[in-house]
């Protein structure tokens, strides 16, 4: 089994795990049964995991997802700190709106949330958003779910995040070459029927965004790229000195659209692209040029994932199988080490978006395998691509700020099964007051 790179690290991980299992709060038979398995390596402790592209759907869209679900969620999956993108009702544009998402995210929250702000005036892509007095507030700036069509509009964006010091986060889609189409354009989309998405409608948007990057110098970042031209862009952008980072996500390394079904859980924007992109994407991770690998986790309704390809919405959940999909995929078959994918998981987008986390780790059993359930799923939303999938690595529990915040529920029934007591809940919760949240609820007032 494989470990992390830095032994002096690994230990530090180790002691954080072992003090906040230590809480009088937590059953003594837990306590020393996952103290015993991390002293004998069974169980691996890592950095908390993070995220920099999810849907936690509060507020506004309650019924699909909520800062409570969501984040529970992403605790089970390992996750420490989450990123949240700013398509929500009211879109935090400006202070108000942002002071409304912050309380619910204090009240609410298992994990750290810092939230994207938008950077267009209700993400409507002609105005910039109040991004000076949002700015010591938010992870960085974002019309996620929609592409900037104006290269004004963008180029304004970008000279006021450098003026910040804060990211632009990019969703490249120009509508004009859509063409009407839900999945990819290809073979698929073609024998079955459907209308395509075709590549350059994603990467025609990066070259322009990295042309206005160079001139401005800002800190450009491409979201959940899916072809193999988004790809080469960015790498000869990095050639050039251009501040770009970017990420890809789990079923863009996993699946192509070979592997399409006509199903809901299927669909997703940017949509399931060809072998050859996947296997770019590989490489791209594999030789470093794709930075790190963000969920794009976005949870919705049954009703409206079982529409088919051509009418369900977009989006498909992935905080809690990320992890296990890439280690079991990419680790154990060799193609990177568990190192790197730490590094894309955890190290790299902290860096990028300056997020400082403190005594945040998880505990794996990077042996125990399972099958993918949905219905197993915390997040509201069960509607993903891999359902089925077997999978190694299960998350025994997970650690942000010092504080037990998940604990597997099967580890419960497993020291039944050894008939030793336990009265445990699934979660174990110490609030703690976000400074943030208390300076911002004056807007609310």
């Amino acid at each position: 089994m494989q470990r992390l790179d830095n032994p002096k690290l690994e230990k530090r991980l180790e002691t954080i795990a072992l003090e906040a299992l230590s809480s009088d709060k937590i059953h003594d038979n837990v306590r020393d049964f996952i103290s015993q398995k991390i002293s004998n390596k069974t169980f691996t402790v890592l950095p908390g995991l993070v995220d920099v592209h999810v849907h936690l759907r509060e507020p506004g869209f309650f019924y699909k997802g909520s800062i409570r679900s969501e984040t529970a969620a992403a605790a089970r999956g390992g996750y420490t700190t989450v990123c949240s993108m700013p398509n929500l009702n009211p879109v935090p544009d400006n202070l108000r709106n942002l002071a409304i998402q912050y309380a619910i995210i204090d009240r609410d929250k298992y994990i750290n949330v810092i939230p994207f702000g938008s950077m267009t005036i209700g993400e409507n892509g002609k105005e910039l958003s109040d991004m000076k007095t949002m700015s010591p507030f938010v992870a960085g700036f974002s019309d996620d779910g929609k592409g900037i069509q104006n290269a004004d509009i963008m180029r304004q964006a970008m000279e006021k995040a450098r003026s910040l010091n804060k990211v632009i986060s990019a969703h490249c889609e120009f509508d004009s070459l859509l063409n009407g189409g839900y999945i990819n354009e290809g073979k698929y989309s073609k024998d079955h029927g459907h209308k395509g998405i075709s590549n350059e409608s994603e990467w025609r948007e990066i070259e322009r965004d990295l042309l206005i990057a160079e001139e401005t110098k800002a800190p450009y970042h491409v979201c959940h790229i899916s072809t193999k031209e988004s790809l080469e862009l960015i790498r000869k952008g990095k050639e050039k000195g251009i501040n770009v980072t970017c990420e890809t996500a789990p079923h863009y390394l996993l699946m192509d659209d070979s592997m399409l079904e006509e199903n809901g859980r299927f669909k997703m924007n940017p949509p399931l692209r060809n072998s050859s992109d996947r296997e770019a994407l590989l490489n791209g991770i594999i030789d470093g040029s794709i930075d790190m690998i963000a969920t794009d986790h976005a949870p919705h309704s049954i009703e409206e994932k079982s529409r088919g390809l051509r009418d369900s919405l977009n989006g498909v959940v992935g905080l809690e199988t990320a992890f296990p999909l890439l280690y079991t995929n990419l680790v154990k078959t060799g193609k990177i080490t568990l190192q790197h994918l730490i590094n894309l998981m955890s190290i790299n987008p902290s860096k990028r978006f300056d997020i400082a986390q403190r005594d945040c780790v998880c505990i794996y059993d990077l042996n125990d395998s399972y099958t993918i359930n949905s219905n197993d799923f915390l997040s509201k939303g069960k509607s993903t691509p891999f359902e089925g999938w077997k999978v190694y690595g299960k998350c025994i529990a997970t650690i942000c700020n010092g504080k037990l915040v998940y604990i597997d529920n099967d580890l419960k029934e497993e020291l039944i099964k050894k008939e030793q007591e336990i009265n445990s809940k699934q979660f174990i919760i110490t609030k703690e007051e976000n400074p943030k949240c208390k300076i911002l609820s004056t807007y609310l007032t």
